[in-house]
């Protein structure tokens, strides 16, 4: 029967993460309407759903308490899907507690019929990293609202893009030979992001499930290793020799995977710690209530890569995070505040369409490089990951498409306009902000002009010093990256 409640919507917070940007459609392939809630309208607009009838985005921060009050007005329930897990974040602790305090009296607020949350397993282990017990906090400071909040606690999560597979596919398909902690043999019970998002969607059908807590794992519990030598078998890979060893702590095992997957230290960190404990399901009552076809390990492994090698990666554990303006980026306007403002600018006239030549920009970094002087980018990459920045191994979500908020080696897409404009943000170690810009325009009969423009606003002495210094090679990479995608979008 439809009532006044159900036609309300559904808040999501975090609708540009990870686990949010793909719970969001599966909800409103249910008949849902759905409240998206990012801190990007940008990032929100860019998501294939949001152009649906049953979708409203909303520009919020759940940091920021009026925005987040306002964005649960006239919902029915919400979603909780935001942590502090990232890099630059100092005092995640406070901020987990801060933002789940303002969920809990934004709920209570709107009057909000639940709150789902996403936790972890193993929460009630005091031995766990400090990311995992806040994690635990945040439960706990959601149950002491008024409204009714179900938790369900999942280990690792395996999917096309997610963090965990990520250092997974990463070890296994660079290194040959391992060296690794002992705690590769810490029993675990992972689950495939499909399975997460049916039970996210599930709770919401069912009743029962409401005030309730959740272990949720899939069909098998096994160690880190035995997902090493499932990997390399699915990836057709040779046997890869694990050699465990009981100096490598979390801490000189985060930096190792620092240095060889994608994975900031940061966040390598505490998933390397959260190793350490076993996280075992103990009991399985949901399983009676939602019923769906869990997954293997196996089976989680085989989907994720399949995702990888059709380019099918519809969300990154690099989506989460805030796009940070910059003003110097809008060409018309004057320098930065009255400050310096560095400019490389270029212009190319091909005869190729703008059709042909936006494939070829859409197309830069990652895989297919960045059409010249590739090497002289990968060293800049491997520098940034010596001295603590995010290097080229992100690479993309999607070797053809790119959308506002997604990863671009080591940087991030600040604006995306199909066949007129790239506007990316430097998020390299530099002594200064940086964007680069790929504008189209038609130049008649068929023609494009192509603007190339980095802009970098220097940090003192230093920045000035590290532009003037890189100036010879600007000449040599910038001008040659503009001639070969001239060349590229050619017939």
């Amino acid at each position: 029967m439809m009532t006044e409640d159900n036609l309300k919507p559904i808040l999501v917070t975090g609708a540009t993460g990870y686990v949010g940007g793909r719970l969001v459609p599966k909800l409103i392939e249910r008949g849902f309407k759905v409240r998206a809630l990012g801190r990007s309208l940008d990032k929100l607009k860019s998501r294939p759903w949001a152009t649906s009838p049953f979708v409203e985005l909303i520009a919020g921060d759940v940091f920021d308490k009026p925005s987040f009050l306002k964005a649960a007005q006239g919902c029915r329930a919400a979603y909780y899907l935001v942590h502090s897990m990232l890099p630059g974040q100092k005092d995640f602790e406070q901020a987990d507690r801060d933002a789940a305090s303002n969920m809990a009296a934004a709920a209570e607020n709107a009057g909000l019929k639940r709150i789902i949350y996403l936790g972890g397993l193993g929460e009630d282990n005091p031995e766990l990293s400090k990311h995992l017990k806040s994690r635990a906090e945040v439960a706990e400071i959601l149950k002491k609202g008024k409204v009714p909040v179900t938790e369900l606690r999942a280990a690792m999560i395996i999917g096309s893009g997610s963090a965990s597979f990520e250092i997974l596919r990463y070890l296994v398909d660079r290194l040959p030979v391992m060296i690794t902690p002992r705690w590769l043999e810490t029993p675990s019970q992972p689950i495939a992001i499909r399975n997460v998002l049916e039970y996210l969607a599930g709770c919401l059908e069912h009743e029962e499930t409401k005030g309730q807590t959740y272990a949720i794992g899939g069909t098998e519990v096994v160690t880190y290793r035995e997902l090493m030598k499932i990997y390399a078998e699915e990836a057709g890979l040779p046997k890869r020799l694990v050699i465990p060893v009981p100096v490598l702590t979390p801490r000189l095992s985060s930096y190792w995977i620092h240095l060889v997957t994608p994975v900031p230290a940061s966040i390598a960190r505490p998933l390397a710690e959260g190793l350490r404990s076993p996280v075992v399901c103990p009991e399985h009552r949901i399983r009676e209530i939602i019923k769906q076809n869990l997954l293997s390990p196996r089976e989680a492994i085989r989907f994720a890569l399949s995702s990888l090698n059709g380019d099918q990666v519809t969300t990154h554990w690099t989506d989460a995070g805030v796009i940070r303006p910059v003003e110097a980026a809008n060409a018309g306007d004057p320098a930065w505040a009255g400050g310096t403002v560095l400019k490389d600018e270029r212009r190319l006239l091909t005869e190729a369409s703008q059709e042909k030549v936006w494939k070829v920009v859409s197309s830069i970094g990652g895989k297919n490089g960045w059409y010249y002087a590739t090497w002289l980018w990968g060293l800049r990459g491997f520098l940034d990951k010596c001295f603590g920045g995010v290097g080229l191994r992100r690479g993309r979500r999607s070797t053809t498409e790119l959308q506002a908020g997604d990863a671009l080696d080591f940087w991030r897409v600040l604006k995306s306009e199909p066949g007129k404009n790239l506007l990316l943000i430097a998020e390299m170690k530099l002594p200064g902000r940086a964007t680069l810009e790929f504008n189209l325009e038609p130049a008649g009969q068929g023609k494009t002009a192509i603007t190339q423009r980095a802009l970098f606003e220097p940090h003192g002495l230093g920045g000035i010093l590290y532009w003037t210094l890189l100036l010879p090679f600007h000449h040599f990479i910038f001008g040659g990256m503009l001639n070969q995608i001239g060349k590229r979008a050619l017939p």
